[in-house]
This record gives C-alpha cells, structure tokens and sequence, in this order.
C-alpha cells in the first residue's frame, strides 16, 4: 500500500512498513535533525516540514500513519484540538481525513495516553474516528517480542474497509514468556537515574530507551553485564535496539550535536513491530469473537479494545502478538558500552539505601563492586599523570 506518515520522525514506522512490502510517498517531520535522518534514509521520498500547513494528503494514499505526540491528548489538546479549532496538532491528522478519507489509519503512541487525563484524550480520539466512519482496535504492543527492549506502545488502527481492524491488530498472541534473571549469566538492564521509587529493571534485555532531552542531554540506561561491568550502550547499539542499523541516526550530526541521536532513538518507533504490522496489513488474519468482553463500566481504557461499527469490546490479549529468537543481551550488544561514571555509580548507590524497593540479591553488591573498580581505575590513571 501506498503510505503517508505524519510526525514521522526518524522513519521506524515507515521502515518497518516498508520491509513488509508498503512505500512511503510523503513523510512530514518538523525538527531538523530528524529532517536529516529521512532525507538519508528516504532520500526518494518527498518530505514536508510542518503538518500544519500541509494542505491535503497525496491521492495515492491508503495508509495514514503517525506518531503523534502524546502531548496533544493533553487538556491544552483536548479543548482546541480535536474537538475545536483543531489548534493541536494530532488534530491535524483528522483535518487531512476530513480533506481525503483514506482506507487505513495507524497511530502510535506511548501507553499512558490511555490514562492521560482520566481517558479522555482516548475517549476523544475514537470518537473522532467514529464519527468519520472508522472501525478501529487498539492494542498495547511490547517491543521485547521483537528486540531485547521493554517497550510498551498503543498501536491504533482504524479502517473504511469491509475488513475487522483487530484481524489486522489482534489475531497473533504468544505468553509472556519466562525471562531468565541469573545475574552470572545474563544481562540486565536498570535506570541508573533512579533507584528509590523505581528502577526500570530488564532481565536479558533494557528498559525503555527513552527520548532524553531536545537540547542533547542523553538519558541511555545501564546496563549490568555478566561479568560485573555497569555500562551504558553505545548509540549505535541504542539503534540496533529499535530494530534499525547502526548508524541510522548519524546523518543528524550535520545539524546537530551527536548526543541529540539519544532523543531520536528515544522518539522512535521499534522496526520489527512495524513490519510485523504492516505484514499484517498485507495478510489479515481471522479474529476471534471470543476475546469479545464487556469495556469496565468505570469508563478507563483497557489495553486492547475494538469498535465494530455498532459496538465497543475489550479484547482480552497480551502485549506480545509473537516471540522472535534472538541471542542474550551480552552477546547482542556488538559496540563498547561507556562505564558508569563515578558519579552517576555513587549516586544510584545512594538512592537505593534510602529505598524501600527489592532488589535482586546481589544486584547492588555488583554495583558497588563496579564503583570499586572504576575509583581504582582512575586513582591509577591520576598517579601515572602525575609521574
């Protein structure tokens, strides 16, 4: 199918649609440095700046996607966006449906937006699309099917076509599978920025890669290796986690600082869902009526639900539609990790003795022990010098 994607930031969505076979002709994208990436990565692909002044959708286009932001789900979103003067800008989205319905739209977002304002945003959101005609699923899809990421994201899908948007969404499903946590043979990975109220703990695999800061201040997780070493991934394995080569994000060096590639990879949508997706897309499958349930009747949102045109179902299914084979964590990782730093060590050390959280025994001893040895490592570096 032929594929317009809004917000489209560094491509992850539109790539992986692409390796099921779907083409990109027209990606919008206001920030420059992932400007830069998408001239690279689509360079035959046409690209527009601001959503705002994007007057209508090419004809060609069968699938609308985008990655809003979550922000405009906010109240601010809510009272000018959808619903008013359009002012926010995932209401934009619906502005070009109102211009050209398409057959298929796919937004995606992070998870909370089912939360975000008490559901609103949410409720808001499908009922743009209803009122427009649209069947839709949503669904909360783990990365950690695909990658050795801990990913949770919102795929919506909504269509005009005589096809269910849950055959398409909602079909493959596969148990949470039971993850290994032997800190002698596995990898974890932990937020080293926080450590009393929470930790983001990943066994075999990393927390969420998040989008740090838009100034360039990178925000990577650790990482404890099996052999004792804390360490924070290179960019370029940053990047392999989402599903996308190494060095996907470096054209945006020529615009910007190279720790602003940390805010990217952060942004991103993971490749291999979206080529899940898109796959699916291609090939639907047969949903089955009998995940069908009653929505909670204190209006929140569950982490699946579809509209058949008449009525609205929690669908009961897990956040993971297959489980891909891949090799541990510490063998994945192909690129130096930096060490924790001294101070970063100390200060994730403090927060967990001033914790009520449950570690995993021996996790903090490993830490320390890394402190240890990088403290020593510097004294040394500091009397060669001054020799």
């Amino acid at each position: 199918m032929r594929i317009t994607g809004l917000f489209a930031g560094i491509g992850g969505l539109e790539a992986g649609l692409a390796d099921a076979g779907h083409k990109a002709d027209l990606l919008c994208e206001i920030w420059d440095p992932a400007r830069a990436v998408l001239s690279t990565r689509f360079s035959d692909v046409d690209l527009w700046r601001d959503v705002r002044d994007l007057p209508d959708l090419p004809g060609t286009t069968e699938v609308l996607v985008a990655g809003f932001p979550c922000q405009d789900l906010s109240q601010a979103g809510l009272t000018a966006g959808i619903v008013g003067r359009r002012s926010g800008l995932v209401g934009h989205v619906f502005r070009l449906l109102d211009r050209q319905s398409v057959p298929w739209v796919i937004l995606e977002n992070v998870s909370f937006m089912l939360q975000l304002d008490k559901g609103r945003g949410m409720r808001t959101l499908v009922e743009a699309f209803e009122e427009r005609g649209y069947r839709w699923a949503y669904r909360v899809v783990n990365s950690r099917a695909f990658v050795p990421q801990r990913r949770e994201r919102v795929v919506v899908i909504a269509t005009l076509e005589d096809v269910d948007p849950a055959s398409v969404l909602c079909v493959d499903d596969v148990p949470a599978p039971e993850i290994p946590t032997s800190l002698d043979t596995h990898a974890h990975g932990f937020y080293w920025t926080e450590g009393i109220r929470g930790l983001g703990w990943a066994s075999d695999a990393i927390p969420t890669l998040k989008n740090g800061s838009t100034v360039g201040i990178a925000s990577p997780p650790a990482i404890l290796l099996p052999n004792g070493a804390v360490v924070t991934p290179d960019i370029r394995d940053a990047e392999r986690l989402q599903g996308l080569e190494s060095d996907w994000t470096e054209p945006a060096e020529a615009v910007a600082r190279r720790s602003i590639r940390w805010s990217l990879v952060g942004n991103a949508v993971t490749r291999p869902v979206a080529a899940w997706l898109g796959a699916r897309l291609h090939s639907p499958g047969e949903y089955d009526q009998g995940r069908d349930r009653d929505l909670p009747s204190d209006g929140r949102w569950p982490r699946s639900a579809r509209f058949d045109g008449t009525h609205r179902h929690r669908i009961e299914i897990g956040a993971y539609p297959v489980w891909c084979d891949r090799e541990p964590l510490a063998e994945f990782l192909k690129f130096s990790g930096k060490p924790l730093s001294v101070r970063a060590t100390r200060g994730f050390l403090s927060r967990t003795e001033r914790s009520l959280l449950r570690f995993v025994p021996g996790f903090r001893e490993r830490v320390r022990a890394h402190l240890d040895c990088i403290e020593r490592a510097g004294a040394h570096a500091s009397a060669m010098a001054a020799e």
